[in-house]
């Protein structure tokens, strides 16, 4: 059982040597996984992975390789597990309207924004009570662009309480965003070991560091212990990081937190800002207050130089009039179009990234993720070790 195992780790790249596998079958013989699958898991993988860039490929291997051994829990008798009680919430969703890929091609959009909005207005006007699984009123489950819970390619999303389809063009609802914590225990050390390359040292600042070079020369050259001191030596790249929040990034908070942290922990001079799928004309500190606390962009770009490197994180996924129109922001409305926006500040900084959360594979299912990253000069990378590398390689230029 456990020689495949080794052999087709070996064969999905996962570097396991004949030592940490002898290291694995002592483990097991000193009885520490003895007859439970969990505890099998950590062991192996404690002894078999040194590396956290190879520990999605051990689980890949793991769960194909001992499929099975794991046994549901109940008190079932021969005639199989005990039934489980649903939750109402899961019931509750049943009504949820769920499409074919066919049928939601036959779905039409209304065709634009304008006509979206003066259409939701006069279905306002006109509807009086609640509706479910319809085409046409305000409802749940339906086809109808105005409502929750179900589907249409072009619509307004009123009372539904995250997410589903990703293409609602204005969400009628105060959502609360969180901000992301700087604090966060890192999933991988490899983040910091990737930021460590956008460095540029320099001595600034009091003369508070021993200098040994300095003190040998000048005892030398004095005749009597002369200790010399110097400026310690810092990092002086300067960061100033976007980050997407809310929304469809919701899916994404734990990569970018751990990002977040190690930027912070990388960087003396290091600010940031939030923002929602598209830069507009302001920005936030304090998700909570993101509503009445905002710093103009314009005031932003003054404030900044243009020697700051730029590292805007989030998944472009919106509707693309949230980039291409005015008015097509989708909590406010916004007299400018999200691209102009972009280009300032992509003009005023000289080096500027875009990190994706989406598996690269996919950007081109989402024409919004397209059009950000042609704003962004093709300067897109998705976030993942390799991406922030080359990312942190075009800053460095």
């Amino acid at each position: 059982m456990f020689i495949p195992f080794f052999l087709a780790l070996k064969a999905e790249k996962v570097p396991v040597t004949l030592r940490e596998f002898l290291d694995l079958l002592e483990g097991m013989k000193q009885g520490i996984a003895a007859f439970d699958i969990e505890a099998f898991y950590y062991l192996a993988r404690t002894a078999l992975v040194k590396d956290e860039r190879h520990i999605d490929r051990f689980d890949r291997v793991f769960s194909t390789h001992f499929r099975g051994l794991a046994a549901l829990s109940g008190e079932g008798g021969e005639e199989g597990p005990a039934p489980v009680e649903l939750p109402a919430e899961w019931l509750a969703r049943l009504a949820e309207k769920y499409l074919t890929d066919e049928e939601k091609k036959q779905i039409e959009a209304l065709g634009g924004l304008g006509t979206l909005m003066e259409t939701l207005r006069k279905r306002l006007e006109e509807q009086k009570g609640r509706h479910q699984g319809g085409n046409t009123w305000i409802g749940t489950a339906g086809t109808s662009p105005f409502g929750d819970y179900g589907f249409n390619p072009e619509g307004v999303r009123i009372g539904q309480d995250a997410s589903r389809h990703r293409r609602a063009a204005k969400v009628w609802d105060r959502r609360e965003f969180r901000n992301y914590d700087d604090t966060v225990e890192l999933g991988t050390r490899n983040i910091k070991v990737a930021l460590k390359r956008l460095r540029r040292w320099v001595r600034e600042g009091a003369a508070e560091e021993f200098d040994l070079a300095g003190t040998i020369r000048s005892t030398a050259e004095h005749g009597w212990l002369d200790v010399q001191t110097r400026p310690e030596r810092r990092n002086a790249v300067k960061l100033l990081m976007f980050l997407d929040a809310g929304g469809s990034m919701d899916d994404h908070v734990r990569v970018v937190e751990e990002l977040f942290s190690a930027a912070k922990s990388e960087f003396r001079h290091m600010d940031h800002f939030y923002f929602h799928n598209c830069i507009y004309e302001g920005v936030w500190k304090d998700s909570r207050r993101r509503h009445a606390d905002r710093l103009s962009t314009l005031e932003l770009i003054r404030t900044y130089g243009p020697d700051y490197r730029i590292i805007f994180a989030g998944d472009a996924s919106m509707g693309p009039y949230e980039i291409s129109l005015a008015g097509g922001a989708v909590e406010h409305w916004n007299q400018e179009p999200g691209s102009v926006w972009l280009e300032r500040i992509t003009g005023h900084f000289r080096k500027c990234v875009w990190l994706n959360p989406v598996r690269e594979d996919d950007w081109d299912r989402t024409m919004s993720i397209g059009m950000i990253r042609r704003l962004m000069g093709e300067r897109m990378f998705p976030l993942t070790l390799g991406g922030l590398d080359g990312a942190i390689r075009e800053l460095s230029r």
